[in-house]
């Protein structure tokens, strides 16, 4: 089920009525694990059984774990509870992947093969609900957290519908407590996720969908098209990830809210970055820090030497390439952005640009616009290789761009397209540069200002998303 479709317009009201209308928290989650069921069946109720499998065998094993002092029994439990989602995760995501290059790898020394080949369908969110799982297991076995004893609980927490198939990837310390004490309305924060909501579906199906139509045309026929044109369709495939990823974020956040919950932040405002590091710690934030908490700190962090500070942070990005597909291109995306984060981890100014970018200013100084276009466009070079798809296909774009067709005049049956997508994404930006120090573009813009006017802008949002919005695109990260 789409958040951009009529039928969660349907679903969503409904379930909100209904929920606030059980008068008992135990009786709220049980409606969200049956809501939740109905919100992932959409797609293809078959794979409920494998997300229900997996969290009820994480669940046995939390129960066990509380229980158990004996530290070897502990460390079988918490490695039967990676393995069952590691070894789910890996056959449906990376099988056709390692046998793929199984082959290849035989066929380089001069053997054919012809292995069996499955038609294996990639699960809706199963990066996603998969992550969200282990979490609570490793904390469980760190003794951070206290194993819950109702299944209900536990599987609200893994189901919950607005953050299921694309997140944010919640932690248990952080969201399953939420699911273990009373729940009362609050207007505010309703008012304030609907709020939140809106401004979601505009960066979707406003930004990001526009942005997906030349995006889509020029990576699709890059081979015939000059380098200006190909600039022009890397430029808009960033903000099209950026619009859509954030713009689902934004739309569960806010979600969250009509029903008591608060999750974690998952962008902020990361092309306002001066710097790859500052870009890392706002662009999805919740697998980032799950990284970093998870398996970077446990590697060592950033103590030691340098030569293991270098092999941490390598091994970090790789393997986030690796979670968002089973490509080469995403595993070098990963490889190109660690190269863009190698020297300011040498010279130790990976935390430098902690505060929001030109605070109470209206513009930024001339340095940091400067720095702000760098790291712009050296995010926009590694998102060729995330769209491309294949190396070949990413080395060809790339050599394409820095030919001198970067000098010619684009190609004019974009123009259309290229005028109405970049007036909205200017609107768009000053926007979000405005609203940069608040954790979502509008959340306090025009609150001082009379009640007539913020609603006049609040249609006017609508009215965009109504008559501008783009042809309709499933949201990118549903494919991880």
């Amino acid at each position: 089920m789409l958040f951009n479709s009529i039928d969660f317009a349907i679903f969503l009201p409904i379930v909100f009525a209904i929920y606030w209308l059980i008068g008992n928290r135990k009786g709220q989650n049980a409606f969200i694990v049956l809501s939740s069921f109905v919100f992932y069946g959409w797609w293809d109720w078959r794979f409920l059984f494998l997300m229900v499998g997996t969290a009820l065998i994480d669940f046995w094993v939390g129960v066990r774990l509380q229980n158990q002092h004996d530290s070897n029994r502990r460390k079988s439990l918490l490695t039967l509870s990676m393995c069952a989602n590691l070894c789910v995760l890996g056959f449906f995501k990376y099988f056709n992947f390692f046998q793929t290059n199984f082959v290849e790898a035989f066929r380089f020394f001069g053997h054919e093969i012809s292995p069996t080949s499955l038609q294996i369908v990639l699960p809706v969110g199963i990066s996603f609900y998969t992550f969200q799982a282990m979490s609570y297991s490793i904390d469980v076995y760190r003794r951070k957290l206290e194993a819950t004893h109702s299944v209900i609980d536990y599987l609200a927490f893994i189901s919950f519908f607005p953050q299921l198939v694309a997140g944010p990837i919640e932690r248990a310390t952080h969201l399953l407590p939420q699911f273990q004490i009373n729940r009362t309305f609050d207007y505010a924060n309703a008012v304030n996720g609907m709020r939140q909501i809106l401004w979601g579906l505009f960066k979707k199906v406003v930004i990001a969908d526009n942005c997906a139509g030349i995006a889509n045309t020029v990576f699709e026929n890059s081979a015939s098209m000059p380098g200006s044109t190909l600039l022009i369709g890397a430029i808009f495939f960033s903000f099209q990830i950026y619009g859509d990823f954030s713009g689902y974020s934004d739309i569960a956040i806010g979600t969250s809210r009509l029903f008591g919950f608060g999750l974690m932040r998952n962008f902020h405002f990361p092309y306002f970055s001066r710097d790859i590091a500052e870009f890392w710690r706002r662009w999805h934030i919740s697998l980032s820090t799950w990284f970093r908490d998870y398996l970077y700190i446990p590697l060592g962090g950033s103590k030691g030497n340098t030569w293991s500070k270098v092999r941490n942070t390598f091994i970090i990005f790789i393997v986030s390439g690796f979670w968002h597909g089973a490509n080469w291109t995403f595993i070098v995306w990963g490889l190109l952005n660690a190269l863009y984060f190698l020297p300011l981890l040498i010279a130790g100014k990976n935390r430098e640009n902690l505060d929001v970018v030109a605070l109470n200013r209206l513009l930024p100084s001339v340095k940091e616009a400067g720095q702000i276009l760098i790291t712009f466009s050296l995010s926009m070079l590694a998102w060729i290789f995330f769209r491309a798809e294949s190396l070949t296909h990413a080395l060809t774009y790339l050599n394409g761009l820095f030919s001198s067709t970067l000098f010619l005049a684009p190609d004019t049956t974009l123009i259309p397209q290229l005028k109405t997508a970049s007036v909205l994404l200017f609107f768009f930006l000053c926007l979000e540069w405005h609203g940069r120090a608040s954790e979502y573009a509008i959340e306090k813009l025009l609150l001082n200002r009379h009640r007539f006017v913020r609603f006049v802008f609040y249609y006017l949002i609508i009215y965009c998303i109504v008559t501008l919005g783009g042809d309709q695109q499933e949201f990118i990260y549903f494919q991880f």
